[in-house]
């Protein structure tokens, strides 16, 4: 277990917190940040993020009754040190572990994680949500949203804002500015936000301003509002726009989101405010922890380290990762053909476009976190004649699924989406599987599938693809894929044998990064006297009729396997092929079932789920009947 310091070993609850002074409470921090950087050296996860919201998770749960009081967290990746001091510190070490808590606020886990997050741009709409049923029931309670600027480039953010500035909901929105996500900011928001950062005279009169107010004894109702209304048009004069004023809220900042002094007495002035409050608090990633704050974007989300300052995060092999490798490629071609555009919405790191931005910065858009603007965006562009690449998470782009089906696939437009982190991604749990993304894309009319099985066939249909006519999408876990497993097809497109077995009466069809997993499957069935073929079903989108025909026509048993949801996926596909065109095969899918995943290591997930080799083995002699072939 980790050691905390001697403040914080007595923290059970928020309510401990209150019986705090300001000087303790101010060396309180200063363990918890200790307190964290020893836990996720030894766990691994979101380290930079939640070292710049220490004092701002202290002032909250002291100025706030919570779980009364709601406190949502947007993303919810920042949420170690609310987990800390709300009951879970000596669980801390299970972190992101299998059975253990999870890095992302659970409402299953505690009373005091209001809302389920994990993806950006949700926490202003489900506050507003919780503040319209408290006034439903006639109850009192604050509701906070803490939401980082990177979220605030999520449209989804601006409708929620847009409604409660309208509605005057008594909500209250706390803005995090570390000026990133998960890489640095981009775009107008991000500029008018350093903006205001930097206005030292609109900081100056704010406080020359309350000084006078509070020392004229008698303020009556004409003077006060004469004043107000000077008061705005300095701010305007001052701060252009004031965007969250002419929304309707009344807006505070920039706060120091490091100076306890200054938040708690703003956040408890504001608690019962009776109209929409927006709070802008300026706070650094990474603070206390010299790595951290040098490369924030490195600590994001990291693996265990060491605790020198000389050390890097483990990184996972991520210089040979399919990010990586598709990096490079795009690079290449996109010296060869200079209609060749890559849209990435604030993930160009983890999708490996670093080198083709910094070779082609002009022909690179990163849009911030809006995903459903890049879909669009790149239909534009395909619309116009050049070749756009849309590189994109898995779980995220579940976010633009309207986009690709009426922007993309109706107008049937060449636009390429690189799927990353396809599959089970592990510790980060639920919300950033990518396990249902053949499901949702397989049904849209136009789209080609494929989910590639090796380095080799990945870069292969990346190139086809940018030469096709209409939309592709791609598949393909963050982890390396082996370099090659066998010959592969003449057509990228196509199926491929991988191991043949003399007398096998079944087939594992396996899908994308389980096609290893397959092999092994084949070899422990082979040893027990039930031999298999496997085949490489890269595409999972048009199926490769010809060899299914045949394969359905010879085998007895046809088994698909792949990293993703049952429901509407690849196994689907092939039942729904074989039910209108028939053969002698029965056909059994394998892949998660009607649930969603946890977190833990993918090995320990797929143990779980009967998708380890030797889960498949299993659950393959089983539906056999235990017979072998011999």
């Amino acid at each position: 277990m980790t050691e905390c310091g001697s403040l914080l070993g007595k923290i059970q609850s928020p309510d401990d917190l209150k019986k705090l002074s300001p000087k303790e409470l101010r060396e309180l921090a200063g363990e918890t940040r200790q307190f964290l950087i020893d836990t996720v050296s030894r766990t691994g996860g979101h380290l930079a993020s939640n070292l710049g919201v220490v004092e701002l998770t202290l002032a909250l749960h002291y100025s706030f009754d919570t779980p009364r009081d709601r406190l949502i967290w947007d993303v919810g990746h920042q949420c170690y040190v609310h987990k800390i001091i709300t009951g879970r510190r000596d669980e801390m070490d299970t972190l992101r572990r299998y059975g253990g808590l999870s890095g992302f606020p659970k409402r299953r886990e505690s009373e005091y994680d209001a809302f389920d997050t994990g993806h950006s741009s949700t926490a202003i709409s489900a506050a507003l949500g919780m503040a319209r049923a408290r006034d439903l029931r006639g109850e009192r309670h604050a509701v906070v949203a803490v939401v980082g600027d990177g979220a605030m480039t999520g449209g989804m953010a601006w409708e929620a804002l847009n409604d409660a500035g309208h509605k005057q909901d008594r909500i209250i929105i706390v803005l995090n500015d570390n000026e990133m996500s998960i890489t640095r900011n981009v775009g107008a928001l991000s500029s008018y936000l350093a903006r205001l950062r930097g206005n030292l005279g609109y900081i100056r009169f704010k406080k020359v301003a309350a000084w006078l107010l509070d020392h004229i004894p008698f303020v009556g109702v004409r003077l006060f509002r004469w004043a107000e209304r000077i008061k705005n048009s300095l701010k305007y004069l001052l701060v252009p726009g004031m965007y969250f004023e002419e929304m309707g809220f009344t807006y505070y900042g920039p706060i120091n989101g490091h100076d306890l002094g200054q938040l708690v007495p703003l956040f408890q002035r504001v608690r019962h405010s009776g109209r929409p409050v927006l709070i802008h608090v300026v706070t650094q990633k990474g603070r206390g922890y010299a790595p951290a704050q040098a490369d924030p974007e490195r600590y994001h989300s990291t693996g265990e380290f060491a605790r020198k300052p000389t050390d890097q995060p483990v990184s996972g092999g991520e210089s040979d990762s399919c990010d990586m490798r598709v990096g490079e490629l795009l690079t290449k071609l996109g010296r060869r053909d200079d209609r060749i555009c890559v849209i990435t919405a604030a993930m160009a790191q983890g999708c490996g476009l670093r080198p083709f931005i910094s070779a082609f910065p002009g022909r690179s858009f990163d849009v911030g976190i809006a995903e459903q603007h890049a879909a669009t965006l790149a239909a534009g562009m395909a619309a116009e004649g050049f070749r756009p690449v849309f590189a994109v998470y898995s779980s995220f782009l579940q976010r633009a699924y309207d986009q690709v089906l009426d922007d993309i696939c109706l107008q049937s437009l060449p636009v390429l989406l690189l799927i990353s982190h396809s599959g089970l991604v592990g510790a980060d749990g639920e919300t950033h599987h990518g396990i249902f993304d053949h499901a949702y894309l397989r049904h849209m009319p136009g789209m080609r599938l494929v989910a590639p099985s090796s380095m080799e066939r990945l870069l292969a249909v990346i190139e086809a693809a940018l030469k096709a006519d209409g939309p592709t999408a791609i598949c393909y876990p963050r982890r390396a894929l082996p370099e090659s497993l066998g010959e592969a097809p003449r057509d990228v497109f196509e199926w491929s044998a991988i191991r043949t077995r003399p007398g096998a009466r079944a087939a594992l069809l396996a899908v994308g990064s389980m096609a290893p997993s397959a092999l092994e499957a084949a070899r422990i069935l082979h040893e027990v006297g039930f031999p298999v073929d496997v085949v490489d079903a890269a595409a999972i989108k048009p199926l490769d009729t010809d060899m299914l025909n045949r394969l359905l026509a010879e085998k007895e048993y046809l088994f698909t396997l792949e990293d993703g949801i049952l429901q509407g996926g690849f196994g689907g596909a092939v039942l729904e092929y074989a039910g209108v065109h028939g053969g002698g095969a029965r056909i059994v899918p394998l892949g998660y079932d009607d649930r969603f995943v946890g977190h833990g290591t993918q090995e320990q997930l797929r143990e779980e789920c009967g998708l380890s080799p030797a889960g498949i083995a299993e659950r393959i002699l089983r539906a056999v009947g235990g017979r072998s072939g011999r």
